[in-house]
């Protein structure tokens, strides 16, 4: 045998006598058996990113180190969830998760929430301000720059889609509203909502929100595509220009 099959079995071993060792530790099989065992329905999120991780340190296997980010978590989300706010220099702060590693967390974390958004809009009516608020709520709250999003309706009030016309820098009052009726028409929405974030958290409209706000109501009447309201989120709070005048668009 050859010097080189040599220590290309003596490698394979140790790999193997190292996994006995982490299932000797652990008490139970590897999330990766377990899986095969039981199914993903049955295995913790711990265990699920594990599987992703594919493998640990020297001194901390793969599912240690899927607890080590899942700590990382921030409040009001838990788990995976929880994640979708940490950079990845904080990810990488923790051994064991490299550059590449970190892209990975946050894709899937950025996947889970859109997941999340998703089954939860399923057969969801925006019928008045406050549950638009909600839904987006979490999404925006705590960012700390301004993002406006197009929401397009059907006539029974129900989302055919978000279209995000702004992420960063850019101010209310440079926002096209030809661009956000090009959208609209695209998506042949029947009625229209705009939504956006106050980055300080306070959701009071600017000149700028209430100049936009009248052009658009008076553009969408011409156009057949009414602007039902205007939201502005803050942190846990928002403004609805419709609850201000004392009306509903439902």
């Amino acid at each position: 045998m050859k010097k080189e099959d040599r220590m290309q079995k003596y490698l394979q071993k140790e790999d193997w006598k190292a996994k006995d060792r982490e299932k000797e530790e652990l008490g139970q099989d590897m999330p990766y058996e377990r899986f095969l065992r039981f199914g993903a329905e049955n295995l913790t999120e711990a265990e699920l990113l594990a599987i992703i991780l594919r493998t640990g340190t020297k001194d901390m296997n793969a599912l240690e180190l899927a607890k080590q980010v899942l700590a990382l978590a921030r409040y009001p989300r838990k788990g995976l969830l929880g994640l979708h706010d940490i950079t990845l220099e904080e990810l990488m702060q923790i051994k064991g998760i490299g550059m590449v590693k970190a892209v990975k967390l946050k894709s899937l974390t950025e996947f889970s929430l859109r997941i999340s958004r998703a089954t939860a809009r399923d057969g969801l009516k925006f019928t008045c301000a406050s549950t638009v608020a909600r839904y987006f709520m979490e999404q925006l709250r705590h960012r700390d720059t301004e993002c406006v999003i197009l929401v397009c309706l059907d006539g029974k009030g129900q989302m055919i889609a978000e279209k995000k016309l702004s992420d960063g820098s850019v101010k209310m009052s440079l926002i096209s509203p030809r661009e956000i009726f090009l959208e609209a028409l695209k998506c042949r929405a029947v009625n229209m909502i705009l939504v956006h974030n106050h980055p300080s958290g306070d959701p009071t409209p600017s000149r700028a929100d209430r100049e936009l706000t009248d052009n658009l109501t008076e553009l969408g009447e011409r156009m057949g595509i009414p602007l039902l309201d205007h939201i502005i989120i803050g942190d846990n709070r928002y403004t609805s220009f419709q609850e201000e005048r004392g009306c509903c668009f439902g």
